[in-house]
């Protein structure tokens, strides 16, 4: 058998191998939506169908993570962060609810499933929404590593933000630090003496997208969590999507001291490491100000800032300017830290 006769772990790290294998398998027959929706063909953070003056925005997303406690977060919270965060990067910043379907391995603590229930309401609420439906399943020991969380959610968009959306001149904004949920779970998962600042930045960014979009209405034309793939995976695609370049500021990247030191000291850049509380947008010039302006007035934006702006070079491509010189910045075909979201 050859490489891609199995599946392997590349194939859930949300880079290229996992484009080609939903692509291959799962989209093969998905074909064009059509102009009142929006579905698999696309592969972008969810599905959407127009009911009336507006769309009805919808997804789903399984999550794992290793160990399911860490600093900042748990699985609980970053369920519903996960799928909260996926209808915003569309346009839906009001989840009308979200499904939560829970499979436990046989033996889960009791008390750890408590701690991590009242952490899925904590975050609902925070986000505004409530789990309204859902399923729980037991395996046998071995069968399922403790515990996995599927959860779906609905809501209404005005308009539909997509990924695909960029154009020349278009400047590019993150809503904060990079690499903060990626470092704190593989410092916990490793017990390394890296903790310091680390800390998961996994959150509901519903309430945040809302004010940019609030701030910049339809000059917000791109949008993308950077979770799996961390901001080159994100990047790469939408510049792919969209067929422009993008020229990245190493200068301008928000990055956390101790993030930075645990980054060079492991060999892990810090563009390909999950984040769960952070947003990619592609703002027109004209309000780029603006939107950066309204994201800063919001607690979970303080730190936002522009990181590079669209051009008609290397169309497809991103480019980092570190300040001695450019550098193409790859997609990561592989998973660098494995169950992390």
């Amino acid at each position: 058998m050859t490489r891609d006769d199995r599946i392997g772990l590349r194939h859930g790290a949300g880079g290229p191998a996992m484009r080609e294998l939903v692509q291959s398998v799962f989209a093969r027959n998905a074909g064009d939506a059509g102009g009142d929706s929006l579905g698999l063909a696309q592969l972008d953070d969810g599905a959407a169908v127009r009911v009336g003056e507006r769309w009805l925005v919808y997804t789903t997303d399984a999550h794992v993570v290793k160990p399911i406690f860490f600093r900042g977060g748990d699985i609980g919270r970053l369920a519903v962060s996960g799928t909260v965060n996926d209808l915003a990067m569309m346009g839906a910043t009001e989840p009308l609810g979200l499904a939560c379907a829970i499979v436990l391995e046989e033996g889960f603590e009791r008390t750890a499933l408590l701690r991590i229930q009242d952490s899925i309401e904590r975050a609902c609420a925070e986000a505004g929404t409530a789990i309204h439906t859902g399923d729980t399943k037991v395996m046998g020991r071995g069968e399922v590593d403790g515990i996995v969380i599927t959860t779906t959610g609905f809501g209404f968009a005005d308009r539909i933000v997509r990924d695909d959306g960029l154009r020349p001149g278009d400047e590019i904004l993150v809503t904060g630090t990079l690499g903060d949920h990626g470092f704190a779970v593989l410092a916990e998962r490793h017990d390394l003496a890296l903790h310091g600042e680390l800390r998961s930045d996994v959150a509901p960014l519903n309430g945040l997208v809302a004010r940019a979009l609030a701030a910049g209405g339809e000059t917000v034309v791109a949008m993308k969590d950077p979770t799996r793939g961390g901001v080159a995976g994100a990047l790469c695609e939408m510049a792919a999507k969209s067929g422009v370049g993008v020229l990245l500021d190493e200068v301008s990247l928000p990055v956390r001291r101790a993030v930075r030191a645990a980054s060079e000291l492991l060999g892990i850049d810090v563009l390909h490491v999950a984040n769960e509380g952070k947003a990619l947008l592609g703002v027109r010039p004209q309000e780029a100000k603006r939107v950066l302006e309204a994201l800063r007035a919001h607690p979970l934006g303080r730190d936002a800032c522009r990181i590079g702006r669209c051009s008609d070079e290397l169309p497809g491509r991103v480019v980092l300017d570190t300040g001695f010189g450019r550098r193409l910045v790859a997609e990561s075909d592989g998973e660098l830290l494995p169950r992390i979201c």
